[in-house]
């Protein structure tokens, strides 16, 4: 059955009386434009009741997308609405405040020269990511120009647990992606390897800084140190674009020993999303580049500002602008010990879940939440052939919890893990509250006597 027809079984929407005026419609079609107007209040009230079909937000703990904000965020959100991004001359103190917001983040990832560096805004990190492999695909293709050499054929280097953003870059830009695969010995890009994938049309290579899959780093300095003996031994310099949708919002806090940002040379880039650990509501990403050199000059476009000229680089065009407020907002609002207190606080409830769910006897845990704060375990294997993690996610979605469960990627398909993400809406209250649904549930599953049926599974995707 088609989804509209799946999702929508009766096209024509009938209104209670209670919301009808008179001289109003009592029914709608659901797909055609009604042919006249309705007074605001049945309008929203059609709206609202159709939007608390949708799950408790905070209760969504499959996303990695902000749920929560403060009041004072609430007010800016509202007075900001109308405002649009690119349009850098109506609204310039807030171009000036994307400014300083990249520029934060540019310092905060150790740019070499503050000076020397560019960055932008977009609307969420999966445009961040298509800037910053277009950035490399353009350095490539100008590099083997001017040696006289065929740009045909580029590839990208990657994990094969990457998010989706990634195979639609290489789909959209015509780019060969080479998928490391995942093992239960390299359950992360860590540089083994390496050298089978690498050639002369290799663009660069991207590590993630927390996998969607598990919430592990990998390690950014492996593998620039493996990209250094190729560069030796085969004459290569590949560079790297950091994927920090979410630990880039979290390693500098919370983990600031760990090396992994512009300290490393062959940082190309780096990405981070807003909207996750930024802590902003959706949508919005950031991109920054360890210098101007490295941003091909194609990719840049410039704009009259105040009598000035200012340089733009992005994928959409109009494109709200009150998000990037709500993200500075959050830098003065919190500052960098507040960034760590929030942080770390979401990953000491992440290890207390992890913790107690490794307790509970069918789970094996695959992550603990101690990089950001997400985790997955598996169920043990030989543990239960009457149920398996699809059923425990769907007893808890019965009580408002989404848990999801789904397979490994590719070459580890045959594994299905389960994870939480732990975003600052989530308190150690209302964690302990899903324990005891999941002990409950799993209780529940323990006293089958006969197994489950098992449809489709497929409902959940990175």
């Amino acid at each position: 059955m088609p989804a509209r027809e799946l999702m929508n079984i009766d096209p024509v929407l009938s209104l209670n009386p209670v919301f009808v005026r008179p001289g109003e419609a009592t029914e709608f079609d659901k797909f055609r434009l009604p042919d006249g107007p309705s007074l605001p209040e049945t309008a929203y009230q059609i709206v609202h009741d159709e939007m608390i079909l949708d799950g408790n937000a905070r209760l969504n703990l499959a996303t990695f997308v902000s749920t929560w904000m403060d009041d004072e965020a609430k007010k800016i959100y509202a007075e900001a609405a109308d405002k649009n991004m690119i349009d850098k001359d109506e609204y310039p103190a807030t171009a000036a405040i994307e400014d300083r917001c990249w520029r934060m983040l540019a310092d905060l990832w150790h740019v070499p020269d503050a000076s020397d560096t560019i960055g932008t805004s977009t609307v969420g990190s999966s445009e961040a990511c298509m800037l910053g492999g277009l950035a490399l695909k353009r350095r490539w293709q100008e590099k083997r120009r001017a040696e006289g050499l065929s740009t045909e054929k580029p590839n990208l280097i990657m994990s094969a647990a990457v998010q989706v953003v990634w195979e639609k870059f290489c789909n959209y830009w015509d780019v060969e992606p080479r998928f490391v695969p995942v093992t239960p010995e390299h359950m992360v890009l860590d540089g083994h390897d390496l050298e089978s994938y690498v050639d002369e049309n290799t663009i660069g290579v991207v590590a993630i800084l927390g996998q969607t899959f598990t919430g592990a780093y990998e390690p950014v300095d492996a593998i620039a140190k493996k990209l250094d003996e190729i560069q030796e031994t085969r004459g290569f310099d590949i560079r790297i674009h950091v994927d920090g949708a979410s630990g880039a919002m979290v390693a500098p806090f919370c983990q600031p020993e760990l090396v992994w940002d512009f300290q490393i040379d062959r940082v190309n880039s780096i990405s981070t999303s807003g909207h996750k650990y930024g802590l902003v509501y959706p949508g919005v990403g950031w991109v920054v580049w360890r210098d101007t050199a490295v941003l091909p000059e194609s990719m840049v476009f410039h704009v009259s500002y105040l009598g000035g000229d200012v340089p733009t680089l992005a994928l959409n065009f109009s494109r709200p602008g009150a998000q990037v407020l709500l993200q500075y907002y959050q830098f003065l609002r919190l500052g960098r010990e507040g960034y760590r207190a929030v942080q770390q606080n979401s990953i000491d409830v992440a290890t207390y879940l992890s913790s107690e769910i490794e307790k509970l006897g069918p789970f094996e845990l695959v992550s603990r939440g101690d990089t950001i704060p997400v985790f997955a375990w598996t169920l043990r294997s030989g543990y239960t052939d009457l149920w398996n993690l699809y059923d425990l996610a769907d007893r808890l979605r019965m009580k408002g919890w989404l848990v999801p469960a789904y397979p490994m990627a590719d070459d580890m398909s045959d594994v299905v893990l389960q994870r939480i993400v732990v975003k600052v809406g989530l308190s150690r209250d209302m964690a302990s509250a899903l324990l005891a649904d999941i002990t409950a549930q799993v209780a529940y599953l323990d006293s089958l006597t006969t197994p489950l049926p098992h449809g489709d599974h497929s409902h959940f995707h990175h």
